[in-house]
């Protein structure tokens, strides 16, 4: 069987969907694998790099996606005049990638169109046997990390505390509101940083993971449960709202760095923190918001860039991972190899509609959305 990886277009982004090092397992696995030229440029692995571990490096995009069996990419396929990456691939291909399914709702419907059947990386549900091909925790941990930094490079004070010949300066106060992966490994790169932190989850059980990594946590009882099953949270009750409102104020209100990682279904992303809450902190204190993917934790945030708004620097990055592509390439990579050597078996990949794995991750087959989440989502979509 065929594999191909194609050159992600879509603006920003650097990553590439597999690595040279994982290319010599697919190899090896029994797999042909071909990649488009210059895939791997700005994750900083040059076409050279690919061609010793015996992959074909080609340049007529459109004719290696038609003769691919399974075609593989970071972000979901571009629909383009000259760069129909769908139009590219045949009838009952694979798609393996991070689709986001309900950001790309027409991308879906595209795909199943087609007849393609598509994996998304971020649907694999999280369990224990899953851990090895989640992508989405993968990159989370690369956003959670990456925050950190952007959050001690704009604060205008050290992170940690400093006795010198001049007198002590107390550690930073930082606050992160959400304790799935990105937000422990917030926590982890502050606490190494030296800072003080204090952090928030509406999943009471995540207490222990907080504290683990060297936080305290605070939080709010509240009347109905936030779990939503997979890991993932989900919204809560206006009464819960309200009382989860007056925590954020606070802590907000005390603290030199908030970073928000919450994420509902870890898709969307809750407004949390209001412009009030924002006048309340601290001039030179920051706010990094880590869910400007989902369309932002802060309801002051501008997607993408970065604002000063009464003294609070709001910063809103988009893709963070693209900005370590190195890492991030070979992480996402070893993720993908994970799944498709999973399921490869006499040296071709094999559907398995009754593994919970596949049928968790897969949004389209057979010319349908198979999905329930972006099924329901086109629906409401169709219906206004």
């Amino acid at each position: 069987m065929n594999i191909t990886v194609l050159r992600e277009v879509r603006p920003g982004e650097t990553r590439v969907a597999l690595a040279p090092e994982s290319c010599a397992k697919l190899v090896k696995a029994g797999y042909s694998v071909s990649v488009e030229t210059g895939a791997g440029v700005t994750a900083f692995y040059d076409d050279d790099a690919y061609r010793e571990v015996g992959v074909t490096i080609g340049t007529d995009v459109a004719a290696m996606t038609a003769g691919s069996d399974i075609v593989v990419k970071v972000r979901p396929p571009v629909m383009e005049e000259g760069r129909d990456e769908i139009g590219f691939m045949r009838p009952g291909a694979v798609l393996l990638g991070s689709l986001m399914p309900l950001r790309y709702l027409d991308v879906m419907e595209a795909l199943a169109a087609r007849g393609v059947t598509s994996f998304s990386t971020d649907a694999i549900p999280r369990t224990t046997r899953a851990q090895s091909m989640d992508t989405l925790s993968s990159m989370a941990n690369l956003t959670g990390y990456r925050g950190v930094l952007l959050a001690a490079a704009a604060l205008p004070k050290y992170f940690p505390m400093l006795m010198t010949a001049a007198g002590t300066v107390l550690p930073a106060k930082v606050f992160v509101i959400g304790a799935a992966v990105a937000g422990l490994q917030a926590i982890a790169t502050a606490r190494r940083l030296g800072a003080n932190v204090v952090a928030t989850d509406v999943r009471p059980e995540v207490k222990e993971q907080i504290e683990s990594v060297g936080a305290k946590y605070v939080g709010i009882e509240l009347k109905e449960s936030a779990v939503a099953g997979g890991g993932y949270a989900r919204e809560l009750s206006e009464e819960d709202k309200a009382r989860q409102r007056e925590l954020l104020a606070d802590q907000c209100a005390a603290s030199d760095v908030v970073i928000t990682t919450a994420l509902i279904g870890g898709v969307f992303a809750p407004k949390l923190i209001n412009a009030d809450i924002v006048r309340r902190m601290r001039p030179g204190s920051i706010i990094v918001d880590l869910g400007a993917d989902g369309g932002g934790n802060c309801e002051l945030s501008k997607l993408g860039e970065t604002i000063v708004e009464k003294g609070v620097t709001i910063v809103a990055p988009l893709n963070l991972p693209a900005s370590m592509p190195t890492h991030a390439s070979l992480l996402f990579s070893r993720n993908l190899t994970a799944f498709l050597l999973a399921y490869t078996r006499d040296n071709a990949f094999y559907l398995d509609m009754e593994d919970d794995i596949q049928k968790g991750a897969i949004i389209t087959h057979e010319g349908t959305v198979v999905h329930a989440r972006t099924l329901e989502a086109i629906r409401k979509k169709s219906e206004g």
